[in-house]
């Protein structure tokens, strides 16, 4: 089966914001294909990534970029020009679920649940999303992953400063309500949605520390909820997933508040892929090892 594959790069690095994050597992994926006899190259992507791959003769791309350059559809409209297979969502999948704005407003267009939001051009804004949301609020730039440039705002006299760490990432700010509740993940590999993961942090919210510093913060899977709800929400991931044309795998996250009621916060059409990420954990939970996953992944490639 290894040699089904050819030869095979594992795109990692490039120059996002999460840059660090991608290379760990870029190096996680790569091992577990060299171990299971996969021809499999690690890249560490810059500009000059079409001549690497087409001099080198690759026949097919484990894409692990995480962030604006690899998961946003500019490295997927790359390989489809070069006619090269790759893993994940496409063009519009990837760059549909990079956009949280655009993701949010295609969900509320399609009737699934996700926060309120405003979107925060100004000061003035920053004072109507307030009056119109309450407190607290997420502060959020659109176009960034692993939580980084998001604050969640207890008190009016943060909104602005908040406002202006998210600015420095360019791109669109929103202020998103404050769900409280549980936090979950729901990871998704071809069809199947895998046993979800609830998330618990000591905290303020899942932050960039939270995600990969602090030995405080818990995953529990099984995530503590029946068979049936389980399985209603894993319907609702799916859907959620599907809408915004992301394919292949990945993970949705959502909340769900005091209530049970879920609430969508974000699509990841690229998740973090070390043996400690939440896909893996996911995956060791139905039954397959983080070597089994990585070559489920690939093999979407080659559909």
């Amino acid at each position: 089966m290894a040699n089904d594959f050819g030869k095979v790069a594992v795109l990692m690095g490039g120059w996002s914001a999460e840059r660090a994050v991608s290379l760990n597992s870029g190096q996680a994926v790569l091992a577990a294909l060299r171990n299971q006899g996969v021809n499999a190259h690690g890249i560490d992507v810059d500009r000059n990534i079409v001549k690497k791959l087409t001099d080198d003769n690759f026949d097919c791309v484990f894409n692990i970029l995480h962030g604006r350059g690899g998961e946003d559809g500019v490295i997927q409209g790359l390989l489809d020009i070069v006619q090269i297979p790759y893993t994940g969502s496409d063009v519009l999948g990837s760059a549909l679920a990079m956009d949280k704005l655009r993701t949010k407003q295609l969900w509320k267009g399609v009737g699934l649940p996700t926060p309120d939001y405003q979107i925060l051009n100004s000061e003035d804004d920053c004072k109507i999303a307030v009056q119109r949301l309450g407190l607290p609020l997420m502060i959020k730039p659109v176009l960034e992953g692993s939580s980084i440039g998001m604050s969640k705002v207890n008190s009016v006299d943060d909104i602005n400063a908040a406002w202006q760490v998210a600015k420095q990432c360019e791109g669109i700010v929103i202020a998103e309500k404050f769900i409280q509740g549980r936090e979950y993940t729901a990871a998704i590999l071809g069809e199947k949605v895998l046993p979800m993961i609830r998330l618990e942090t000591p905290r303020d919210f899942y932050d960039y520390k939270a995600k990969y510093d602090d030995e405080g913060t818990r995953y529990h899977c099984p995530c503590g909820l029946s068979d049936e709800h389980e399985e209603k929400l894993s319907a609702l991931m799916f859907s959620a997933f599907e809408s915004v044309g992301a394919t292949g795998w990945g993970r949705v996250d959502f909340m769900l508040d005091y209530d049970d009621q879920p609430w969508l916060i974000e699509v990841n059409t690229v998740p973090g892929m070390t043996d400690h990420s939440l896909v893996p954990m996911a995956a060791k939970q139905a039954g397959m090892s983080f070597d089994e996953l990585v070559i489920e992944i690939l093999k979407g490639a080659m559909i």
